[in-house]
């Protein structure tokens, strides 16, 4: 198959799945919720890859209340921040950002900033500089708020972004948000995205003319 090509002036980056692989803990964890409020764990596993904690709960126990939700939810990320066991690279994340050094680029996760930092340390990963986390939104993917957020501190518009992501929710916040989106993986190929890469061994970054960024995809 021939390669992709795609222009870009800033690049927006999700975490867990993209950057980070952190299935493993994100299996543990929220199979054990699953068991405590008598879900069946296939059925969350569907639902929580790219969403907030709380806004998976709101989803899969829409009857609970949110104060009840993000209480939940507080404990989660704090287990969740404390158990890397399992988590590492996804293939040619390394190296990926290291190819970004002097380029537009955030991290835009939905994850907290105590968790985003122990999963990117985890996988032996630098935290990009402008990062959008939980706490800096008011709506969880697949709400677009994050990746514009991400977009207006870098100084790019919309259109000018490309999104790397792995979730069903993450492409469409990317969608939602105007944006071409780079699926990563297995599970973001059955939701859409522009292109598909396996895994970022796949991607190959290149300056281009002023400020421009050209990717090489596949």
């Amino acid at each position: 198959m021939p390669a992709t090509v795609l222009t870009a002036r800033a690049l927006l980056l999700d975490m867990d799945g993209t950057l980070v692989d952190s299935d493993a803990v994100v299996e543990r964890i929220w199979r054990r919720w699953a068991g405590r409020h008598r879900l069946d764990g296939d059925e969350v596993m569907k639902v929580v890859h790219g969403r907030q904690g709380h806004a998976s709960m709101a989803v899969l126990l829409p009857g609970r209340p949110m104060a009840q939700n993000l209480a939940d939810n507080a404990r989660m990320l704090a287990e969740e921040t404390a158990d890397t066991d399992g988590v590492t690279e996804v293939p040619g994340a390394a190296a990926f950002l290291a190819s970004l050094r002097g380029l537009p680029h955030a991290l835009v996760t939905s994850a907290d900033a105590a968790l985003a930092g122990a999963r990117m340390a985890a996988a032996g990963l630098p935290v990009p500089g402008v990062r959008i986390t939980a706490e800096s939104v008011g709506a969880s993917k697949p709400d677009p708020e994050g990746f514009l957020k991400g977009a207006a501190e870098l100084g790019a518009d919309p259109a000018d972004c490309v999104v790397f992501e792995d979730s069903g929710a993450g492409i469409a916040a990317g969608r939602a948000a105007g944006m071409r989106v780079v699926g990563v993986g297995a599970r973001a190929a059955t939701h859409g995205p522009d292109a598909v890469v396996r895994d970022l061994t796949q991607v190959r970054v290149e300056a281009g003319d002023g400020p421009g960024i050209r990717l090489h995809l596949g």
